[in-house]
């Protein structure tokens, strides 16, 4: 471990000191990706800094209690900086390992979210609208951008189905563990006895990529367009602007039909479609994690789920990790981050652990 952190710390002044260099600075995209480098390291190196002095400490100290003579007071003062230090060693270097963890290629990338109604009817497109103010919520509290993609609306309001993106530092690294089946419980407005129904929506949560990471030959697209409709066929215009985009040889279908403009409209169809695609080429290399786009969400039946929003109670829980936080209405307000917070670093751990560092 301590070889590959003077190795990064090695490379880290090496671009330090790059980044003074007026031939690279006049260099823009070389400029950038020393930049995006040199931001990415800094948490480690920052770490690895703190530990340093940790073992700086615990050493001085330990020299000072070796030598002897010290009068009580100051050998009370000592062994407490001792004890210190060597706890601050223990907790800096399982933050260094998990620091030290393969980045995710993906992290920094805008996010396309899916929502679909699961099982529950109209209760379940209602909460699919829920969760879309839920994201949308939290990504404007980072001063992020959210772009609708396509929407199937309900008459009640709801979404049978549901695509936006978010564009923001990154995005995918916070919203990547959101994918799967979200149960609701709760007494709908519709029912007249008080009791509670449960309902659930499956989100998929996909990385925006580049043209270049995936290779769409033109030939294997099929692009109709049409009129772009709302809830009970009123027309959201009068011409047709709308687009559906069918990849002939995986058999995906993309709608967009949030633009005025077709342009547009086809060009927020294409990252979309690219964005699936590249998680079915990572399924097909991972196949052990995800073997297609089905295993990501499940099937939307009741039992499966990674997390409940219990209305009554007034609390969420995510099944994977075991965390219960009863303030479901700042949840659903956007109040996302110790949620997120929390699957991140229980995830990491677990890589940790596969990782045997």
């Amino acid at each position: 471990m301590f070889d590959k952190l003077k190795s990064v710390q090695e490379r880290y002044d090496e671009i330090s000191e790059s980044l003074m260099n007026p031939e690279i600075v006049s260099d823009q995209e070389k400029y950038k990706n020393l930049m995006k480098e040199h931001k990415n390291l800094t948490p480690l190196i920052e770490k690895y800094t703190e530990y340093n002095k940790a073992k700086s400490d615990e050493a001085e100290a330990k020299e000072l209690l070796s030598g002897g003579g010290l009068d009580k007071d100051f050998r009370e003062m000592v062994e407490e900086e001792h004890t210190d230090a060597k706890a601050r060693i223990e907790t800096l270097t399982e933050e260094i390992k998990i620091l030290l963890l393969p980045r995710d290629p993906d992290d920094d990338k805008n996010v396309i979210i899916e929502i679909r109604g699961g099982a529950g009817g109209d209760e379940a497109a209602l909460f699919a609208g829920v969760l879309t103010r839920m994201y949308s919520m939290y990504a404007e509290s980072k001063r992020w951008k959210v772009e609708m993609v396509s929407a199937n609306e309900t008459e009640l309001g709801g979404y049978k189905e549901v695509s936006f993106m978010i564009e923001g530092e990154n995005a995918y690294s916070r919203f990547k563990y959101e994918s799967g089946v979200h149960r609701v419980q709760r007494v709908p407005e519709t029912e007249t006895q008080g009791r509670i129904h449960t309902s659930t929506v499956t989100v998929a949560v996909l990385p925006e990529v580049e043209e270049v990471e995936v290779d769409i030959n033109p030939s294997d697209l099929q692009i109709d367009t049409y009129r772009a409709g709302g809830a009970g066929g009123q027309h959201v215009n009068k011409t047709e602007s709308a687009i559906r985009i069918t990849h002939m040889p995986s058999g995906l279908v993309v709608e967009c039909q949030d633009e005025r403009s077709q342009h547009k409209n086809k060009d927020k169809a294409m990252k979309v479609l690219r964005s699936r695609l590249y998680e079915q080429m990572l399924a097909t290399q991972h196949e052990a994690i995800a073997s297609d786009r089905r295993a990501q969400v499940g099937t939307g039946d009741r039992s499966e789920r990674i997390r409940t929003y219990n209305y009554p109670q007034g609390r969420m829980t995510d099944h994977r990790i075991g965390l219960t936080l009863y303030k479901l209405d700042a949840i659903l307000n956007g109040d996302l981050d110790e949620t997120f917070d929390s699957i991140a670093t229980y995830f990491k751990a677990e890589m940790l652990k596969e990782s045997n560092m």
